[in-house]
């Protein structure tokens, strides 16, 4: 029999290899030389640092997904280096998969198993890379997890769907024209035109039967304190729960900027940035979840939670056919997720690694 791995040592070995982006050659080699101890078939995704792990059924049916993030997050130190810490818990999931692999290796009746470790999640990179790689060609089910702030879930609890939002991050640079200070009236101060697109981005109304968001996060304006500055770059947080709202919503921003900027004599450019869907998640799959978190933790199902964005949804929006879950995994994060102090009880991780395995036995074993 092939040895039942621990999620909880995993995730411990795992967090001092922390990498980033694309570039997580050794967390790769880790996650690969476990998989082919478990004499599962492994490989890296051609043209990348994703590993994995297939498991054959002897009879035919369904190919199933489950996936983990692999990298880490990049911290400034005082003297300006940077390190890189799994400040996310991808260590964690990536300790959760490879135990959930240990225990079903040998269990796959009917159709295929895929493992997937997927880089670059923080990037926003990762999951179309896969996609382009054709990973998910074939897959007719993808389930992902992560594991949860304390505020979303008490330690132990677990949530059958984590309900991101959609967002993006614009950039708008807005354009006026220079001037002395004592001669305001011979230019066009682009703070004033920036004031302007905040306050039409303010009018902005859509339905509140869905969360949304938009508010500017940044602004700046170069030049000396008695020039009118003729260029001003603004930065944006928008979200939304519906990939439809969020298409409305950015409708209505970029008629705000243009609105805004030209109210005043100015004009403005959009840079869209990282732009991210929300999760569609197909409903059976939600259930199908709640009913394994109800089998392998007894009492302990929370209502749906969570908050942020999430790269694993590019998977439906690409491959629009594609059933998709992701469940969260209560272990108390605390203070939060992306601060470089987070800690969390990793001896709670067995059970999400439980979850993966009971539904891939619902629909191969």
């Amino acid at each position: 029999m092939p040895e039942i791995y621990n999620s909880t040592q995993l995730r411990r070995e795992l967090h001092g290899l922390a990498e980033l982006g694309l570039d997580v050659k050794n967390t790769a080699a880790f996650v690969l030389q476990k998989l082919r101890a478990l004499g599962i078939e492994a490989d890296y995704v051609p043209g990348s640092y994703g590993v994995l792990g297939v498991i054959r059924g002897s009879e035919p049916g369904e190919v199933v997904l489950i996936r983990s993030d692999m990298d880490a997050l990049p911290f400034k130190n005082p003297d300006g280096s940077v390190t890189a810490v799994h400040a996310c818990g991808h260590d964690a999931h990536m300790g959760m998969l490879l135990e959930a692999a240990s225990r079903l290796v040998g269990k796959i009746r009917r159709g295929t198993l895929k493992i997937l470790f997927q880089p670059a999640e923080e990037t926003m990179q990762g999951a179309l890379l896969m996609v382009e790689k054709g990973v998910l060609d074939d897959v007719d089910i993808a389930v992902g997890a992560h594991v949860r702030p304390m505020q979303d879930l008490k330690p132990g609890t677990l949530c059958a769907a984590v309900m991101y939002s959609g967002f993006a991050f614009p950039i708008v640079t807005v354009h006026g024209k220079p001037a002395h200070g004592s001669r305001p009236q011979l230019g066009v101060n682009a703070i004033d035109g920036a004031n302007a697109i905040i306050t039409a981005v303010n009018s902005i109304h859509m339905t509140p039967d869905v969360h949304w968001t938009i508010k500017p996060t940044q602004i700046k304006a170069d030049g000396a304190m008695n020039i009118i500055p003729p260029v001003c770059t603004m930065r944006f947080d928008i979200r939304a729960k519906s990939n439809q709202v969020m298409t409305g919503l950015l409708d209505k921003f970029k008629q705000a900027v243009k609105g805004g900027a030209e109210a005043v004599g100015c004009t403005a450019d959009i840079e869209m940035g990282k732009v991210g869907p929300a999760p569609d998640y197909d409903p059976e799959i939600t259930k199908e979840l709640a009913d394994c978190i109800n089998e392998v933790a007894p009492g302990r199902l929370a209502p749906n939670c969570g908050g942020g964005g999430e790269d694993f949804n590019f998977y439906k929006t690409a491959m629009p056919k594609l059933r998709t879950g992701f469940f969260g995994v209560g272990v108390g994060v605390t203070p939060g997720l992306h601060n470089r102090d987070m800690h969390f009880d990793d001896t709670l991780l067995p059970v999400g690694a439980a979850v993966f395995a009971a539904f891939v036995l619902k629909h191969l074993g």
